[in-house]
């Protein structure tokens, strides 16, 4: 007896095989596997299990690059500010100790929260909060981006605040959290607007930013050491928020947001012709170029987390900064 082959059969077939298809892109779409015209939906980042998955891998890129002092290792694992700053600590301490860190402890990190944002577009991104063996009492936040789903999630932003500051968020019924756009109105300040905002406070003051250790206090310590005898020291402050130094903002549960970004800045010591420059400590020579005879130019990447109230007229207090110096010249 032949087999009914005809086109009516056919037809029935290739709907079967439709409706199986859609019905597989739909569970794995739920799954958190596959994302669907992820540039337009409004999905989870990640997913909690992989998410931890992602913090294991950085921690284990992590300790296997500071103990040796090779960027190389974490490098897939860093990006942004923390990349620029972490990879110049690790150039200065090869450059200093070829055989490696003598005084390499592993960072462990224990009581992690994980705070997961539902939105559309990329990045996509999460963050990991998280206690530490180091750093006292103080809780490490940890900002985690990719860019599409093919990259592995890096940590871009690393800072650490006083526990007990980080605001509580605001999140769905499903627990997921929610991410602010860059130009978001009813705040304080725009996301987006911070890094530039930061950069002409350090110069100029105003009333964006509430008094603190890095606020007013950065700035008193900087008029302090402008002018000393035989030696002026200079600043220039610049915005960084575009590419891996984009700000990120999460909506607090009080409707405001907390808001991570970075800035880049420039400090130069001038030594009069009767005066010399201060010796630099080993790690500040290691990433020198040029002798250093009556000036030296130092950069540096900070990466900060402020919480940014959702009050008109408002200050943007600054909760935690890590900064670090990524390249210095002599003249």
């Amino acid at each position: 007896m032949s087999r009914d082959r005809g086109p009516r059969r056919l037809r029935r077939l290739d709907r079967r095989a439709l409706i199986a298809a859609s019905m597989t892109a739909l569970s794995l779409t739920a799954s958190g596997c596959v994302v669907v015209h992820g540039e337009r939906e409004v999905l989870p980042s990640t997913t909690k299990a992989e998410a931890a998955k992602a913090l294991r891998q950085f921690t284990t890129a992590y300790n296997n690059a500071d103990e040796k002092f090779d960027s190389s290792l974490d490098a897939p694992h860093v990006t942004g500010a923390l990349s620029a700053i972490d990879s110049a600590r690790l150039k200065a301490g090869q450059a200093n100790n070829p055989d490696g860190n003598a005084a390499h402890t592993p960072l462990t990190f224990s009581d992690v929260t994980y705070t997961i944002p539902k939105k559309a577009g990329w990045p996509r991104w999460f963050l990991a909060d998280a206690a530490a063996n180091k750093g006292g009492t103080a809780r490490w936040l940890l900002v985690f981006t990719r860019s599409n789903l093919n990259d592995p999630f890096q940590v871009a932003y690393l800072t650490l605040v006083e526990a007990g500051k980080v605001p509580e968020f605001k999140k769905d019924a499903d627990g997921w959290a929610e991410s602010v756009p860059a130009d978001a109105t009813g705040l304080a300040a725009a996301p987006g607007a911070l890094s530039k905002d930061y950069a002409t406070y350090l110069k100029s003051g105003g009333d964006v930013f509430a008094d603190g250790s890095q606020t007013s206090g950065w700035r008193e310590l900087r008029e302090k050491s402008a002018n000393k005898p035989g030696l002026v020291t200079q600043f220039i402050d610049q915005p960084l928020t575009s590419g891996d130094y984009t700000p990120l903002a999460l909506r607090t549960a009080d409707g405001g947001a907390l808001v991570f970004f970075a800035t880049h800045h420039y400090q130069k010591q001038t030594a009069n012709a009767a005066a010399t420059i201060p010796t630099p400590n080993k790690d500040v020579l290691a990433l020198t170029k040029g002798e250093i005879k009556q000036s030296l130019t130092m950069e540096f990447v900070s990466n900060q987390v402020a919480v940014d109230p959702a009050t008109s007229g408002g200050q943007v207090s600054i909760l935690g900064r890590i900064q670090g110096l990524t390249s210095a010249e002599g003249s």
